[in-house]
């Protein structure tokens, strides 16, 4: 997903006093679209640029989301430099839809950073499949981090069989939920599969509570329903679906695309989702579980902690895999590999850029960032440590039963922003599931 297209929440470091912090939590939140900051030794800097050698040290300019990969990577930054003395780092954040313009245009002209955020997959301009076959990707293929990748996972990293992208880990997409909220409309037992979440939804609904929190205003947001609900439909009917379709052999509309948009709109219709979800932000998203209004939002693990410090007792939010399952099955959850970061093909000083990458990939700091990330490290192995939130997704990890984000097995980087605003409309009722699918297939078969 570009959490993969844009889906990073945002969350600081940390605050002076409990009320204090969740004070500013929240008007972080509401300032999301306009934050740039810097953090770590670095200085903002908004027009990247390559780095340059002043004073016998050299400086390399670097380029990511805001949130949590920020608060992740400050600390590393700090260790780096102290390690490596005679290199500086410039760090310099941003949020996913400003960066997908400014960073394609920076690299357009030659003048991008020497490290820059890069998604895995096809699915966005930003991603590694869009950007390696311009030659702006410097080939990471020989750093020893790369055996470690599982097999499956390694091609979203690159292009034609080489390496461009490091990522920390996986993020699963789930249910965060107000404990408080299910408790007090008599749900006592987490829901397993479909079924049991229609129940769930019945009970939070009669008593008076909005079952789905839903911020459809932000466009990102749209996608993270029907891919919570398609590994346990449409992926489940037919494993290989990514690749029968990029073979052509099914399309959205004669796969199980369908179902996952039935069971959506089976959600809207029961009416589950808040009031206008077109007209609700990502943030009114947050603030809704929070605060106790909803019950659930289906949502990246990453926006976890920021609706755990706005919620009056941190203790009453959880996260949980979205049962999209039928009674019976077995469920499969959405776990995409996160943004990572790639080299400029252009740095002026290449090596110290892939020495920065080859770092952050160490282990204990993969792990490390990996954690404050929410994410599940993708190399360090079963001793790797956790965020405790995730604990419920570890056992479909290990056995296998994930299926990555949609739009990074997509063909090309249109696909996504057809299926944001085809959502908003099937939301609105200005078309109906055909209409949907069609427009899907339409964006597919683009060049």
């Amino acid at each position: 997903m570009s959490t993969s297209g844009g889906r990073r929440p945002a969350r600081s470091g940390g605050w002076g006093a409990h009320g204090t912090r969740h004070a500013a939590r929240a008007l972080l939140v509401v300032a999301l679209a306009a934050v740039v900051a810097a953090c770590g030794s670095g200085t903002q800097q908004d027009s990247g640029g390559g780095g340059d050698s002043s004073g016998g040290k050299t400086t390399l300019t670097l380029k990511h989301i805001s949130g949590t990969d920020q608060t992740a990577l400050a600390p590393l930054i700090s260790a780096f430099e102290k390690q490596n003395p005679n290199i500086k780092i410039n760090a310099s954040f941003a949020p996913t839809d400003d960066l997908q313009t400014s960073l394609r245009a920076q690299l357009g002209g030659g003048n991008a950073p020497d490290i820059f955020v890069v998604w895995p997959g096809n699915g966005s301009a930003m991603a590694v499949q869009q950007l390696a076959p311009t030659g702006v990707l410097a080939d990471l293929s020989d750093q020893g981090w790369v055996e470690q990748v599982p097999q499956n996972l390694k091609p979203l990293l690159g292009d034609k069989g080489k390496t461009y992208l490091w990522s920390p880990g996986m993020t699963p997409i789930g249910a965060i939920y107000n404990k408080k909220v299910f408790k007090e409309a008599g749900v006592t037992k987490l829901p397993t599969s479909w079924p049991e979440l229609l129940a769930a939804a019945d009970k939070i609904k009669a008593a008076g509570k909005i079952p789905f929190a839903v911020g459809n205003q932000t466009p990102w947001v749209t996608q993270l329903i029907p891919y919570a609900i398609a590994p346990s439909t449409a992926f489940t009917q037919d494993p290989n679906l990514a690749q029968d379709m990029l073979d052509g052999k099914k399309t959205f509309s004669n796969s199980g695309w369908r179902t996952v948009y039935e069971r959506y709109l089976e959600l809207e219709k029961k009416g589950y989702f808040n009031p206008s979800p077109n007209g609700t932000t990502f943030e009114q998203q947050q603030a809704m579980v929070a605060q106790g209004k909803a019950a659930m939002a289906v949502q990246v693990s990453a926006v976890a902690p920021p609706i755990t410090d706005a919620a009056k007792n941190s203790k009453d939010i959880g996260l949980f895999p979205f049962p999209a399952n039928d009674a019976g099955t077995d469920l499969k959850i959405p776990a995409g590999l996160g943004a990572g970061y790639g080299v400029s093909a252009n740095s002026k000083h290449p090596a110290e850029a892939k020495k920065f990458i080859a770092f952050l990939a160490q282990p204990e700091n993969a792990a490390t960032y990996a954690k404050e990330n929410i994410q599940l490290p993708l190399t360090g192995g079963d001793n790797a440590d956790i965020n405790p939130l995730l604990t419920p997704f570890v056992p479909f990890v290990k056995s296998g039963k994930t299926v990555p984000f949609m739009d990074q097995q997509w063909p090309n980087p249109k696909v996504q922003p057809a299926h944001f605003a085809g959502v908003q409309e099937l939301a609105a009722g200005d078309t109906d599931i055909n209409g949907l699918l069609k427009k899907l297939d339409d964006a597919y078969q683009q060049k």
